[in-house]
């Protein structure tokens, strides 16, 4: 223990405010610019922030976010400050539309939800995440998962649940039940009320699709409860996925979410609704105890049977969780600690010691529920014994001691190498992580960690009401212990804990302070209540987007450099992340570079209104160090970089693994930015996060009349804006702002003196794209709506459609009416013989009895102007695995860009090559599955080779390719094992 940080002083108000107020040039007022960093307010100063935080990067976002410890127990208080750093790293922007989510995967997974979510831990998320004092990150995950993306349509096939359509119900969720234990940090309540139907239908979707009516009860399969290989799935016919059973998981967290909109209906005033869901909340505990509770324990129990399965899986604790479980069932709390329980020095395990199936096949490789200590697991059962410890009568299994030890065993099992780590699960009787994949798994945020020291060993029970709840597990040998400036209600709540008062020096005992006010004083540690007064709105929170962030990496966005170190991306500085790691990495260097100075670029697409640049500089300190000096430049209409002007910048010098901001005053509108750093006398630098923020009038809702804008050069297209003011709103300006070289003329009024509440702007704009503008670019198309109080906006992509009427010109057309074979050349591009090749009745048929290839090359040259070619299909042979169509340009057998179809697998992709070595072929694959009278087209155009399908008249564009340095003849091929495959005719057209 460090003693001398505990000696700070008495209370301080921290104002911290980042940037500084300025006027705007007449052209275009500025916008105060909002706090860095959320202000704390009246806050308590007994601890030393810095000297826990260590050297973890971005200190002052702690200070404004976080609650801080002062724990006699190393170990719990190490661990939590790394977890609080973990779940900073799994904040992800991803744009205008959802904003903030919580990430489970430093780096992505290919089954997530859209930008990386997955809500198999969205829970845990909530729960963690509510202590902050920044409520816009759970304001905009909880959106995400209820009414953006994450509640979007899903695939209902075996990877991602065959049961449910949606990516929230991907898997199992206690979303309302969460949303409503954040609203009791918060006080916010009408955030949830004001979403009540999305919280309803959430609650619902798993009645439509996992509710036995018969039995009243719940089933799900128990990988979808993220479990694979459990005790249970070992016992179906099916290990991995589990076989479909009722399960204390899914019951109870439906139990929980029933009782969470019973409290919501309460707070609304709906009285019969609130009833309704407390009746149902009420038959299904009634139900889970019949099914699944054999008298000392909950079981699962197979979907149509009766029979419990004989072994005891720790989810059998979760109904604690959600206060489901009656006071007389308390007995099952003596398998925690029985050595032949769940008991383990790294534990608890996640099936009982006593079962057959205890660490079956655990070491075999990921991932293994039947014993394993699992965090997810462990953070549901140490929230249900605290639960088990302060809301129930006394029993004699487990005590506040039994606490301390799992948490302090869970603390211990979050390490490698001596230092902070959590993965995905760790030997329970070893020091060592079994499921723990590089690139993969590290820092891995699928549990809570923080929230259990905060609401179970320190004992901060929020409440509904305008009160808190003061009950500290901690052991009774403890003299001491402190919590400071939880954000609570909108307030600061600390609490002291100094039996002799020679630790703090504030006075002996327990005492308790809202917003630097002692509220209570004892002698002894207790079970309190403290009025903290009615909830204050968040300040100094508004609403923010970053126009350069870029999540998937893909379009635009896009970032570019002059050098980066091959383990690196320049893309990696827009990515949504800020994180300092070395894996999964986030950053963009120039280690090893060649050059004396190097630059960070970002192109918008179409320009935005640049206000509030973010720069956070990596510095490893070895080889990538903080730059001596920075330029933030744009590139103006003549091509030209040029330092950004108005530039106010906090620091002044820059600072390595903190914020360096940088305020625009008055506000640029530009489509291009970099960042130029440099070093006295060199040497690498680093960024991990290159932020353009934008301030938006909350007044104002800007959209686009379609959801995206077909183009092509040479083109005028009529685009429709709209502008809506939910209150009025003075003097508003609206622009569209378009890619370089195009243009964008209003037919109708672009601004007004007031806009009206409720009244629209709607404008038409005539939008021109050039003769030599490339329309496969997929450049944006910017709407901005400038008021007093910020800039709203709306981003509108831009595709080009293939139609053949634009291909006037026909370069080949060959209808098999006669046979022309003769007049293509056969190329051969892998070492297989050509099928026969025979024409008839309008009929080119392939036919082979072994794996067949022919690539048939026209006798014309590809043009400049871009090239179609449109295939008719007539019959496919049906062998397998090749059974296959290509499209594209070929230079003989080694250099060519094929695109191709594979009818077996109803799959697309693109094979690229250039003097026999592969080039980039646009990933694999996409999925489409041809039937009679579909055509198939490749269009070689801009450098980029697309795939393209019609059926009933209408081109859907499946996949699209790099042409690299492909040119030569149009051409197609036909691959096949066995059978005949067949075309009715092949066409080339140009423009």
């Amino acid at each position: 223990m460090v003693i001398g940080r505990k000696r700070l002083g008495a209370i301080a108000v921290l104002g911290l405010i980042g940037g500084l107020l300025a006027p705007g040039s007449p052209a275009e007022a500025a916008v105060s610019p909002p706090p860095l960093y959320p202000p704390a307010g009246t806050t308590t100063t007994f601890l030393d922030h810095r000297a826990l935080l260590g050297n973890t990067p971005e200190p002052d976002w702690y200070e404004a976010n976080i609650p801080f410890v002062d724990l006699p127990d190393a170990e719990i208080e190490k661990t939590y400050y790394y977890r609080w750093r973990t779940f900073k790293e799994a904040l992800k922007y991803t744009g205008p539309k959802d904003g903030w989510i919580v990430s489970e995967f430093l780096g992505p997974v290919g089954y997530s939800a859209p930008f990386g979510g997955i809500d198999a831990a969205a829970g845990h998320h909530l729960y963690e995440g509510r202590w902050l004092r920044d409520r816009r990150y759970l304001d905009d995950y909880l959106d995400y998962w209820l009414t953006g993306s994450g509640s979007e349509a899903k695939p209902a096939t075996e990877e991602l649940n065959k049961n449910t359509t949606d990516w929230a119900h991907q898997y199992s969720f206690w979303a309302v039940d969460a949303a409503v234990a954040r609203a009791e940090v918060t006080g916010d309540w009408k955030f949830l009320t004001d979403r009540m139907a999305a919280l309803e239908k959430q609650y619902a979707g798993w009645k439509r699709t996992n509710f036995d009516a018969a039995r009243g009860v719940y089933w799900q399969t128990p990988v979808w409860d993220a479990m694979e290989f459990t005790a249970s799935s070992y016992q179906s016919s099916d290990p991995y996925h589990g076989g479909d059973g009722y399960r204390p998981t899914l019951n109870a967290y439906q139990y929980g979410d029933a009782r969470a909109l019973a409290l919501l209906k309460r707070k609304t005033g709906d009285t019969a609704a609130a009833q309704r869901y407390e009746d149902e909340a009420a038959q299904l505990k009634a139900a889970t105890d019949r099914v699944l509770w054999d008298g000392s324990f909950y079981k699962h129990v197979m979907k149509g049977q009766d029979t419990r399965i004989a072994d005891r899986e720790q989810i059998g604790f979760i109904p604690w969780y959600f206060h489901m479980a009656a006071a007389g069932k308390s007995v099952a709390w003596q398998q925690l600690t029985d050595p032949q329980g769940f008991a383990a020095p790294y534990g608890p395990t996640t099936t009982e010691r006593r079962s057959r199936w205890f660490m079956h096949e655990a070491l075999n490789g990921c991932c293994r529920w039947d014993g394993p200590s699992w965090p997810f697991a462990t953070s549901q059962t140490l929230t249900a014994l605290a639960n088990q410890l302060l809301d129930y009568p006394a029993q004699s299994y487990v005590s506040k001691d039994d606490y301390t030890a799992t948490l302090r065993g869970y603390a211990l099992t979050q390490r490698k190498n001596g230092q902070p780590y959590v993965a995905e699960a760790h030997h329970p009787d070893e020091d060592r992580w079994i499921y723990d994949g590089a690139g993969h798994s590290e820092d891995y945020n699928h549990s809570t960690y923080t929230d259990l020291v905060l609401s179970g060993l320190l004992g901060i029970r929020p409440q509904s009401d305008d009160t808190v709840r003061v009950a500290p597990l901690v052991p009774s040998a403890w003299n001491h212990f402190a919590v400071e400036n939880v954000p609570y209600h909108g307030r600061n709540l600390t609490v002291l804990w100094d039996r002799d008062g020679s630790v703090y020096g504030r006075g002996a005992g327990m005492q308790v302070w809202v917003d630097g006010v002692r509220k209570l004083s004892r002698a002894t540690l207790g079970d309190v209540r403290v009025a903290v007064g009615s909830a204050v709105s968040a300040a100094g929170q508004p609403e923010l987007a970053d126009d350069a962030a870029n999540v998937r990496e893909t379009g635009f966005p896009r970032a570019s450099a002059s050098y980066t170190w091959p383990a690196d991306s320049a893309a990696n500085a827009i990515d949504g992340q800020d994180f300092h790691l070395d894996v999964p990495s986030t950053r963009w260097t120039t280690w090893q570079s060649p050059n004396a100075s190097d630059w960070l670029a970002v192109d918008l697409g179409a320009p935005t209104a640049v206000s509030d640049v973010r720069i956070d500089f990596y510095d490893d300190g070895g080889g990538v160090r903080t730059p001596d000096a920075y330029a933030l430049q744009y590139q103006n209409s003549g091509g030209a970089w040029v330092d950004v002007p108005g530039q106010q910048r906090s620091p002044s010098t820059p600072v390595g693994r903190a914020i360096n901001r940088i305020v625009v005053d008055p506000p640029l509108t530009t489509d291009r930015l970099r960042v130029a750093p440099t070093r006295n006398g060199g040497g690498a630098v680093g960024i991990t996060a290159l932020q353009v923020w934008r301030q938006p009038d909350s007044r104002l809702t800007a959209r686009f009349g379609a959801d995206s804008l077909a183009v092509d050069a040479g083109v005028t297209t009529t685009v429709q804006t709209r502008v809506t003011a939910s209150k009025t709103v003075p003097d508003v300006r609206v622009s569209l702002e378009v890619p370089r070289g195009w243009t964008a003329r209003p037919r109708t009024a672009a601004q007004v003196p007031v806009l009206n509440a409720g009244a629209t702007l709607a404008t038409t704009w005539d939008v021109t794209v050039p003769g030599s503008a490339d329309p496969l670019a997929g450049l944006p198309v910017r709407l901005l709506a400038r008021s007093g109080a910020g800039v709203s906006a709306a981003v509108l992509p831009t595709s080009y459609q293939f139609n053949p009427d634009n291909y006037p010109v026909t370069l080949w057309d060959d209808d098999f009416s006669t046979d022309r074979v003769a007049q293509y050349r056969i190329d051969h591009p892998a070492a297989e013989p050509s099928p026969a090749l025979t024409v008839a009745g309008g009929t080119l048929t392939a036919a082979a009895n072994s794996r067949s290839f022919a690539v048939l090359a026209a006798p014309v040259a590809a043009s400049a102007n871009g090239t179609a070619v449109i295939v008719e299909p007539a019959k496919f042979a049906g062998s397998s695995p090749e059974d296959s169509l290509f499209l594209g340009l070929s230079s003989g057998a080694a250099t060519n860009a094929l695109a191709w179809y594979n009818n077996h697998f109803g799959t697309s992709g693109a094979d690229v090559r250039v003097d026999g070595a592969a080039q980039p072929d646009g990933g694999c694959c996409a999925n489409v599955q041809w039937q009679a009278g579909d055509r198939f087209a490749v269009l070689a155009r801009s450098g980029t080779l697309t795939t393209w399908h019609e059926r009933a008249g209408a081109w859907s564009l499946i996949h699209t390719a790099p042409l690299a340095s492909v040119t030569g003849a149009p051409a197609f091929g036909l691959r096949l094992d066995a059978g005949t495959l067949a075309l009715n005719r092949v066409t080339v057209r140009t423009r």
